[in-house]
C-alpha cells in the first residue's frame, strides 16, 4: 500500500498520526487514531481521497501559478511608481491573468 499521508488523513479523519510500529526486526509505518489504536487502511479509499484532493487543488492551482509568475512586490511597486497603475495592470497583471485564467 502506498502511504500517501495527505490522502490517508482525508480518507480517515480519525487518524491523528502516522508513525512506526515495531514488527519484528523492521519497523512498519502505520496510521493511528487518538486512542493509539492502529487504523486499517483500504487502498481504494486512499486512492479516492487522493483523486478528491487532486481535483480540489486543480481548482485553485491558478493562484499558485500566478504567484510564481508575478515579479516580487518591490519590482511591482517600482513599476507602478514609474509607469502608473494602469500601465502596471496592462503590462504585468493582465498577461499573467490571461496566461493562468481562473477556472470556471
Amino acid at each position: 500500500m502506498t502511504l500517501d499521508h495527505e490522502a490517508i488523513y482525508k480518507a480517515y479523519p480519525n487518524v491523528v498520526r502516522i508513525g512506526a510500529a515495531s514488527r519484528g526486526p523492521h519497523d512498519v509505518i502505520k496510521p493511528w487514531d487518538k486512542d493509539e489504536k492502529e487504523v486499517t487502511l483500504v487502498q481504494s479509499d486512499v486512492d479516492a481521497a487522493r483523486t478528491t484532493l487532486d481535483s480540489d487543488y486543480a481548482k485553485i492551482k491558478y493562484k499558485d501559478d500566478r504567484a510564481a509568475e508575478y515579479p516580487d512586490w518591490g519590482t511591482q511597486l517600482d513599476y507602478i511608481y514609474h509607469n502608473g497603475i494602469d500601465k502596471w495592470k496592462t503590462d504585468i497583471v493582465d498577461p499573467v491573468k490571461t496566461k493562468y485564467p481562473k477556472p470556471s
